[in-house]
């Protein structure tokens, strides 16, 4: 999963995005509010954490028009502001949830699944044999725990999210890297044959110069 980290002090901001990468999520941290509003437009995210102080374009002006656009994303603010006066301005913003500094890691990530798990109505994701439940990221196959490495899982996601198409090496690139990351180019290949070892030479199927389907559609 993608999440959007806008924040301007550096040693939070690295802090965070180490802690949630551990945690399995690709990053993307921008320190601008302008920056913030870039990446919107040209990623999909599962979560935002938005500090409400951003320079140029501050976080209260990128949630009022994100939930202008109708935009249901789960936004987590992470501000200093901590008055009730501050915390109900946020949610009434539209915030999902309002998280004061400083903050426990471990808290902002428990936080972060609560808010994706109440925006996803129906977590658990399914495809034949296998399970994958995107809140615990957990995956099973005839009710058997599968053990995948987090790369190897967000593949899995990505096809099980999107079952009835052809998923574009590019596409998984984007899913799996953040900004400035090198990627070897055949790192997708050896994840799609590292998760074939492990669920099945069938479940996956390879669409000549076009990616990957599930076996059902190929």
């Amino acid at each position: 999963m993608r999440i959007l980290l806008a924040e301007d002090d550096a040693s939070l901001g690295d802090t965070i995005q180490s802690w949630l990468e551990m945690d399995g999520y690709v990053v993307d941290w921008v320190k601008k509010g302008s920056y913030a509003e870039a990446a919107l437009q040209s990623h999909e995210y599962a979560c935002i954490l938005l500090d409400r102080g951003l320079p140029e374009l501050s976080g209260d002006q990128i949630l009022t028009a994100i939930r202008q656009k109708n935009n249901g994303i789960p936004v987590l603010m992470i501000t200093a502001r901590d008055s009730i006066k501050d915390r109900v301005e946020g949610l009434d913003l539209g915030a999902d949830d309002y998280l004061v500094k400083p903050f426990d890691l471990e808290e902002l990530s428990a936080r972060i699944r609560a808010a994706i798990r109440k925006q996803n109505a129906q977590p658990q994701l399914c495809f034949g044999n296998i399970s994958l439940d995107p809140i615990a990221k957990t995956v099973k196959q005839n009710d058997q725990l599968i053990n995948l490495t987090a790369r190897e899982y967000v593949v899995l996601y990505k096809l099980l999210r999107h079952p009835e198409h052809i998923i574009s090496k590019e596409q998984l690139e984007d899913e799996l890297y953040g900004w400035g990351e090198e990627i070897e180019s055949n790192a997708i290949e050896v994840y799609v044959y590292n998760l074939r070892k492990k669920i099945g030479n069938d479940f996956i199927r390879t669409i000549r110069r076009q990616g990957y389907t599930l076996a059902a559609h190929a």
